[in-house]
């Protein structure tokens, strides 16, 4: 179960870059649904919250008993965030870094380990195993997002590269 976890967390990137491959600056920049945010951000967002708030949370629960994490507030983040590196090539890479540091770290974990508590102000304490959890819905929530934002699924895209793979024509502009 926790190696399933462990490469479902490692898949991201992938996922998220055969997602995007086809997208242009005006699919990653679209106006959003009310209350979303464009493709480009949440590839922001997964990047940064990498490395400023999961990859730390596990990093004091495995330094220090039972730490109180503070996770990003989206909001406070999306008005300050940094743009230097907004290209679509750089957010995917940049998190595939992020995200491939944040599993060296799980894979190195004992039985115990996977036990270990941290506590959050309106979640409370839970483990190791369950910040897992969470990080892997919050990162299948923000794939869902870009689907939604590019109005194509993960499935979509890859029947459409396996067509194109197969030697059939590419629709115009595809």
């Amino acid at each position: 179960m926790t190696q399933e976890r462990i490469d479902r967390l490692l898949a991201t990137p992938k996922v998220l870059a055969h997602l995007v491959v086809e997208a242009g600056d005006a699919a990653l920049d679209a106006e959003p649904a009310p209350g979303e945010w464009p493709a480009r951000v949440i590839l922001a967002h997964l990047r940064d919250d990498e490395f400023l708030c999961m990859r730390p949370a596990l990093e004091r629960a495995l330094a220090e008993e039972n730490p109180e994490i503070v996770l990003l507030d989206g909001a406070q983040w999306a008005a300050r965030r940094n743009r230097t590196r907004d290209r679509k090539d750089h957010l995917l890479g940049d998190f595939a870094l992020q995200r491939q540091a944040s599993v060296a770290i799980l894979r190195s974990l004992r039985d115990e380990d996977w036990a270990r508590t941290l506590r959050h102000a309106r979640y409370g304490e839970f483990t190791i195993s369950r910040l897992t959890d969470i990080w892997l819905a919050h990162s299948g929530e923000h794939v869902a997002q870009i689907e939604r934002a590019l109005g194509t699924t993960l499935a979509e895209v890859q029947a459409r590269r396996a067509v194109w793979a197969a030697g059939y024509p590419r629709p115009p502009g595809g």
